[in-house]
């Protein structure tokens, strides 16, 4: 026989929809107090404007110094690229070119380090008998940001003669 009388224990189900509820009740009374205070409190306010003039300054100084820790190692790169040397006889020059092109493009697709995609992109550039034509193809094909890296890369490397018109490939400057 079942009995008819109630029990008097709380299912789970309630004390689980009775704690939500709280929890939810709680999260909303305090969302409005901010928010409350926020549009009336001036020294809070105050506060909350200098917290974001910190916040916004040292986001401002990290980026410089990812940005200037970027322009080291692209320098170091280049630099341990050039005392590593390039490749002379013809045939090993155009294996070596195929191999970095295809190396950076694998990088580029698969989300490496952009740095290190750009550097394969500089040592085929530094075997590439006409660096202005193939500077040309690496702006249609390659990443902004890859592109970007190669021309800091570009820049640092002195011995990369890029200035000219295309025109005059493979005739010699009379200066």
């Amino acid at each position: 026989m079942a009995s008819t009388i109630p029990s008097n224990q709380i299912s789970y189900t309630t004390l689980a929809l009775a704690s939500a509820g709280l929890l939810t009740t709680g999260c909303l009374a305090y969302a409005l107090y901010f928010d409350y205070r926020r549009r009336n409190d001036l020294e809070f306010r105050k506060h909350l404007r200098k917290q974001h003039k910190r916040v916004s300054k040292t986001i401002e100084q990290e980026a410089k110094a990812n940005e200037q820790g970027q322009k080291d190692k692209i320098r170091r790169v280049v630099e341990d690229a050039n005392e590593e040397g390039f490749p002379k006889d013809p045939e090993e020059t155009e294996g070596y070119f195929m191999q970095e092109v295809a190396r950076g493009e694998g990088m580029c697709t698969d989300g490496s380090d952009p740095v290190d995609a750009a550097l394969c992109f500089y040592k085929a550039l530094k075997v590439y008998p006409q660096p202005r034509e193939l500077i040309s193809i690496y702006d249609k094909t390659v990443p902004k940001p890859i592109l970007d890296i190669l021309a800091e890369m570009i820049a640092v490397d002195p011995n990369i003669s890029v200035s000219g018109s295309s025109s005059d490939a493979g005739h010699p400057t009379v200066e």
